[in-house]
């Protein structure tokens, strides 16, 4: 057997499994997400949903002072929020002023 022979097999049978262990030993060892930063997110998402709320609100409010008033992009409920809509909540706080208002 030649020289050239030996390196390809010796190159299947040792270096793909050394190179395919290596990477996945890499894989195991990488930082995961901590209980901490988990409840982090948990708690920014929520003040997100809560910045939101404010911000369509106040929008609400102008548009009903002001019909001429265009409204901007964050009338609508934002793409990030659409999966918990059904989970929130209605406030009707905004509809019972305008009828006391009227």
């Amino acid at each position: 057997m030649d020289f050239e022979g030996l390196v390809a097999i010796l190159g299947a049978l040792v270096g793909l499994p050394w190179l395919i262990l290596h990477y996945v030993t890499k894989w195991k060892t990488a930082p995961k997400i901590t209980d901490e930063d988990e409840r982090l997110l948990d708690e920014m998402q929520l003040l997100a949903r809560r910045l939101e709320d404010r911000v369509l609100t106040v929008e609400r409010i102008i548009a009903a002072d002001n019909p001429d008033w265009k409204p901007g992009l964050g009338t609508s409920q934002s793409s990030y929020l659409s999966d918990r809509q059904a989970d929130r909540p209605i406030d009707t706080r905004f509809e019972r002023n305008m009828d006391r208002r009227n």
